[in-house]
Parts: C-alpha cells; structure tokens; sequence
C-alpha cells in the first residue's frame, strides 16, 4: 500500500532517499485512556534533525500528532507512541491500527515507565492471535546503520532491569517494536531535561536511527 510510494530504498545499507519532494516525519499516536501520549515534545523533533545528519533522508522539522480514527494516519509510515500509564483502543481503533500495520506500516512504542501492562493488554486486540518476541541481538535492527553487539542501550533505570526489545511479526515481517526497561526516546529530549550524559544521549540517538532506518527499508 502506502508503504512503497513513501521510501525508495537506493542501497542496501545507505543512503536512503524519499520519493519526490517528500519529507519523512515521525507521526506521533494519541490514544485514550489516561497515559501521557504528549509527554517530551522536544524528542520527535530532535529525533528528526539528528536523523537528517546521520543520514541520507530527507526530514520534516516537526512531528505531526494523529489518532486512529485519522484520516492521514495511512500517509505516514512510521507511528511513535509513549507514555507512563493506561492505553486505551477501543475495537474499532485496534482494527484500524491493525490495517495499517498488516498494509506496511510500522509502530515504535517506548515505555516511559507505567504503560507496560497495558500496552501489552492493548495490543493483545490488535493481534489476538500473536504476542510479543524478544527479538535476539542478532536481529538487523540492532546492527542496520550502527552497530549494538549487545542490544538496546540502558537510558533510564526504571527497575533496574536490562533493557528489552520485543517485536510482532505479520507474514514475516516486523510491524511492532516496543523498547522496554530502556526509554531510549527520553535520551532524544533536550539535554536539560532529563539531564542524561553526552554518551547516554548519543546512544539513544543512535539506537533511534537503527529503528528508523531498519522500518523503511524492511
């Protein structure tokens, strides 16, 4: 579907281009329930600019916001969604997420602390009939522009717990990642906010392009 017209990929590894004029963004998900889906507006455009240095793709400034029940939601390939407590979807927006994951889209989830258990309830009525996979440090997202040996990076403590990468596979292919016990995107916002190191901030930045470059290619 929307997914071919909106990258062409001109080599294996880089540079990735956009078709025509086009500018690729991050489309940020507002849900219901109660979870802050706004939180740390700085990320997504600091995302995009250091996605735009590191790479051949050309990028948007700014982030847009959409819900399920969007008209635009199947103009972009890439949905980012966060939060620190309850998701809701209601039948008719897990169908809809559904369709624009299985027709080539793509959605990271980061757990900013307290969204796990209902992301994980949430996402059980996107896909029924599949559940999340820890994917292996072998997996090409972990390796497709720079290279993380030993998996996702440790951002934030959280728990405590080493950081966790989990997928969902629709005919082969990843259409879900949720990065957990990590927070990598809290490592996108301006430095004055989280007050995270200069290598923390890098690792996170990296681990962003590896996710963004590995959805549009695969």
């Amino acid at each position: 579907m929307f997914r071919k017209s909106i990258l062409i990929l001109l080599a294996v590894f880089l540079p990735l281009t956009c078709y025509g004029a086009g500018e690729f963004t991050i489309a940020r998900l507002k849900y219901s329930g109660g979870g802050d889906w706004y939180n740390d507006l700085s990320i997504i455009p600091n995302m995009l600019r250091e996605l735009g240095k590191r790479t051949t793709i050309k990028v948007a400034k700014d982030q847009v916001v959409v819900d399920l029940s969007s008209k635009e939601l199947f103009s972009y390939p890439f949905l980012y969604m966060t939060g620190h407590g309850r998701i809701n979807f209601s039948h008719q927006e897990a169908k809809r997420l559904r369709d624009y994951l299985i027709h080539g889209g793509f959605l990271y989830v980061d757990d900013d602390y307290g969204m796990d258990k209902y992301f994980r309830q949430e996402i059980k009525k996107v896909f029924p009939a599949k559940g999340l996979v820890e994917l292996p440090f072998s997996h090409p997202i972990y390796h497709c522009h720079d290279d993380f040996s030993h998996g996702l990076p440790k951002v934030h403590k959280h728990n405590g717990k080493p950081p966790q990468g989990f997928g969902i596979f629709y005919e082969g292919r990843l259409v879900v990642f949720y990065t957990y016990e990590t927070n990598i995107s809290d490592g996108w916002a301006d430095p004055e906010v989280h007050h995270d190191p200069p290598e923390k901030r890098e690792a996170a930045f990296k681990m962003g392009v590896n996710i963004i470059v590995y959805a549009l290619s695969h």
